[in-house]
C-alpha cells in the first residue's frame, strides 16, 4: 500500500520560503508522476505541480511558476516543494498526491494522497 507524508508547513511572512518534503512508502517509484495540490478555506483543491519521478521533467500552475520548484530524492523516496516567494495567496493546505504513469494536472486522475500540511502566509 503506498502511502505518502507530507512535513514542512508552517507560518511565514510574506517574501518569505518554505520547503514542503513528501515522503513515499509501500512501492517503487521511479514510474510515478507526483502531483502537489492545495486547497484554500472555501476553494476547490487545485493543482500546483507535478513531478513525473524517473524522468525529472516538471509543470507548474501559472499562479506558482517561477517562484516553486518540484524536485525529487530518488535515494530517500522523498519529493520536495519548494516554495520562494510566497504570498498570502498561497495560503491553504498543501497535500501531494501520486499515479503511476505520467503527469497530470487533474486531480481526479491520482490514486494515492497525503494527509496534507498547512502553509499560511502573512502579509
Amino acid at each position: 500500500q503506498v502511502q505518502l507524508v507530507e512535513s514542512g508547513g508552517g507560518l511565514v511572512q510574506a517574501g518569505g520560503s518554505l520547503r514542503l518534503s513528501c515522503a513515499a512508502s509501500g512501492g517503487t517509484f521511479t514510474s510515478y508522476a507526483v502531483g502537489w495540490f492545495r486547497q484554500a478555506p472555501g476553494k476547490e483543491r487545485e493543482f500546483v505541480g507535478v513531478i513525473s519521478w524517473n524522468i525529472g521533467i516538471t509543470y507548474y500552475a501559472d499562479s506558482v511558476k517561477g517562484r516553486f520548484t518540484i524536485s525529487s530524492d530518488n535515494a530517500k523516496n522523498t519529493v520536495y516543494l519548494q516554495m520562494n516567494s510566497l504570498k498570502p495567496e498561497d495560503t491553504a493546505f498543501y497535500y501531494c498526491a501520486a499515479r503511476r504513469g505520467s503527469a497530470r494536472r487533474n486531480r481526479d486522475e491520482y490514486d494515492y494522497w497525503g494527509q496534507g500540511t498547512q502553509v499560511t502566509v502573512s502579509s
